[in-house]
């Protein structure tokens, strides 16, 4: 059965110049629906996450500033957003989803989480519209439950996952591979497992081909129990911060051939749902109602 986590505090009331990135997350569910992808059985209602799992990947300073509100000027400037309660709440419940997508995902194959691939957080920060990182939560939380033994991290968002690479430094149980556009944000990128700089305006023949050049190989030899892919839509020549040059139907076949590697190779994939900032939110929506398309038909 596919799966797939969303919750109305994903939806968050911003001000005018934070508000576009959001109006995905009430549109995906909605369109998802009206096409026939999902019905309302395939959605779930996590809950805020318990606070131990939090622990398990993210300082507890700085988790105790977080949560209480009180993150400085500086640490709020960094995150991207203003520091609310409700926004807290949110990347608590982005995070518990995450976990169940993960679970869900190794019962049905793949499971999506309609927000999530807070790649930019930190172990002991928030930076670019990121305060926690559910993925590493998720990945910790498979980890020390004796779930899993070992994880990819597939992150082909358009800026590099740097909050993760530092997160899974010197974890040799969790390989991070990061596709990100070279001369993107963030100015100073940390070191993944294996980092794929591409050059400004890479297209879909160049992109696809070194795609499909490194995972297969890698998957071959790290062997993992589960992928989680952060499918960001911020690779389109569309994106106003991407500067790659990827058409929808390039990001499409992009997801297809992840996806087909976790499904030929029996491999769980749980999927969040990383950036897309297109000028148009149609491009931002069917792109990413294209990876959900992907999930219900080569699984399903």
């Amino acid at each position: 059965m596919l799966k797939i986590a969303w919750s109305e505090v994903y939806v968050l009331p911003l001000p005018e110049k934070h508000r576009f990135p959001m109006e995905k997350y009430a549109l995906l569910p909605q369109q998802l629906k009206y096409e026939g992808t999902a019905e309302n059985h395939n959605f779930f209602t996590p809950q805020p996450l318990e606070e131990k799992y939090i622990l398990n990947t993210h300082d507890a300073i700085y988790w105790q500033k977080l949560k209480n509100l009180k993150l400085s000027r500086q640490e709020i400037r960094r995150s991207g957003f203003p520091l609310s309660q409700a926004l807290v709440d949110r990347e608590i419940t982005i995070a518990q989803g995450s976990i169940q997508c993960a679970l869900y995902a190794m019962e049905f194959g793949v499971a999506l989480n309609i927000a999530g691939g807070t790649h930019h957080a930190f172990t002991n920060r928030a930076e670019g519209f990121c305060l926690l990182n559910d993925i590493a939560i998720a990945t910790h939380y498979l980890l020390d439950n004796h779930l899993i033994q070992k994880a990819l991290i597939v992150d082909l968002d358009v800026h590099q996952g740097n909050g993760t690479a530092e997160i899974f430094r010197n974890h040799p149980d969790v390989f991070t591979l990061s596709f990100h556009g070279a001369k993107n944000y963030p100015l100073h990128k940390e070191e993944s497992d294996l980092d794929i700089p591409l050059p400004d305006n890479t297209d879909d023949e160049a992109y696809l081909q070194k795609l499909e050049e490194i995972l297969p190989k890698l998957i071959k030899e790290f062997q993992p129990d589960i992928i989680f892919f952060q499918a960001g839509v911020d690779v389109l020549e569309t994106d106003k911060l991407g500067r790659l040059a990827l058409t929808r139907e390039g990001c499409k076949k992009r997801d297809a051939f992840v996806l087909e590697q976790a499904y030929q190779q029996h491999i769980p994939i749980s999927i969040s749902m990383g950036g897309g900032y297109s000028k148009k939110i149609i491009d931002i929506v069917e792109a990413h109602a294209n990876t959900f398309r992907l999930a219900r038909e080569i699984f399903f």
